[in-house]
């Protein structure tokens, strides 16, 4: 099973490093895949969710306001303004977590129809956990 390298980093420092089978990133000009031997590019971000499937097979996702994506062959490295991962949290952390993502993305959404697109996979999001 090939996988890639995925690196999440803030200005607060780094929040995710593994390996996975695959990534899915909010690019400016659409959501897009990214799986292992990727052409190389880079992007610009916008509000949304990374999801991801890690090597064992389970899935995490982590809500950015925005940011930029290097890919290459074998490796993603994602830096981002702001980020709430969604995984690891106790049912009693999942509201705050879901609360923490929706205000990181109201402060750069640029209009209502945005903001309830990412809000609505935020929820979907948060029922994987």
């Amino acid at each position: 099973m090939e996988t890639l390298k995925l690196e999440i980093v803030t200005p607060q420092g780094q929040i995710f490093e593994g390996d996975v089978k695959s990534v899915t990133l909010p690019g400016e000009e659409g959501e897009f895949g990214v799986l292992p031997k990727h052409a190389s590019l880079l992007s610009l971000l916008k509000a949304g969710v990374i999801e991801m499937e890690k090597a064992d097979g389970s899935k995490e996702s982590i809500v950015i306001n925005w940011g930029h994506v290097k890919v290459d062959e074998n490796r993603v490295t994602v830096l981002v303004d702001g980020a709430i991962p969604l995984a690891g949290a106790s049912e009693s952390e999942i509201a705050k977590k879901i609360e923490e993502a929706k205000k990181l993305i109201e402060e750069v959404s640029e209009g209502k129809a945005a903001l309830a697109a990412v809000e609505a996979k935020i929820e979907k999001a948060a029922k994987v956990i």
